[in-house]
């Protein structure tokens, strides 16, 4: 009977023993058959324009004050010219752009395009209604933003007349942006506010025909 005990005993102390001396289960391990997609990178956005003008009251920004009356050709310390007052900052305002519509502003002598990316083989010119290209002093700034386009007119806009700006290719059918896409043609009317102007009348002859 004592043997009999004592073999329980020992199977007991054994099983004991093997429970607690086996290790957890290891976690399942995911199902390396199946392989992720690699992920596409996103297309960038298309270039896009972006116009503004300055209206007739803005006025470009005054040069610091140097105490001897002079603002933007003032020279600075170091002896080197100060900014050219037709480059300083002008307050804009911006164009509503509707393709189909024309855009009413006031009339200005300054037009600044904006690009969101570089543009290659392009042109920009402004037309009057008669499809003639308005002569101006045009100036180019190439930024890690785009492009900006400023255009500057020796007169201001007249009021009641309409402007086409056309963005168009330089030479070919087309011009793409700095990534190599290709850019449709940008085209806004705008109708500069007030009552068309009328045109000046000749000059009446004062003097009188000789008698023969």
């Amino acid at each position: 009977m004592r043997v009999l005990r004592f073999g329980l005993v020992a199977v007991t102390c054994c099983g004991a023993l093997v429970l607690a001396g086996c290790p957890d289960k290891p976690a399942a391990a995911p199902d390396s058959g199946v392989v992720e997609a690699p992920q596409v990178p996103a297309e960038p956005p298309p270039t896009r324009f972006s116009l503004s003008y300055q209206a007739p009251a803005a006025k470009p920004s005054a040069g610091p004050d140097t105490g001897s009356g002079t603002t933007g050709a003032a020279l600075a310390d170091s002896g080197t010219p100060a900014a050219n007052p037709g480059t300083a900052q002008v307050a804009l305002s911006d164009v509503s752009l509707a393709p189909d519509e024309e855009s009413v502003i006031e009339p200005t002598t300054l037009l600044e395009l904006r690009t969101t990316r570089l543009l290659k083989n392009y042109r920009v010119r402004l037309f009057d209604e008669a499809d003639r290209a308005m002569i101006s002093d045009d100036a180019v700034e190439e930024t890690d933003n785009g492009l900006v386009y400023r255009i500057q007119l020796p007169q201001p806009l007249k009021t009641g007349f309409k402007y086409t700006l056309v963005v168009d290719a330089q030479t070919g059918t087309g011009f793409t942006d700095a990534l190599g896409r290709d850019v449709d043609e940008f085209r806004q009317t705008l109708q500069i506010a007030g009552e068309k102007e009328k045109p000046t009348p000749p000059a009446k002859q004062t003097g009188k025909k000789k008698r023969r």
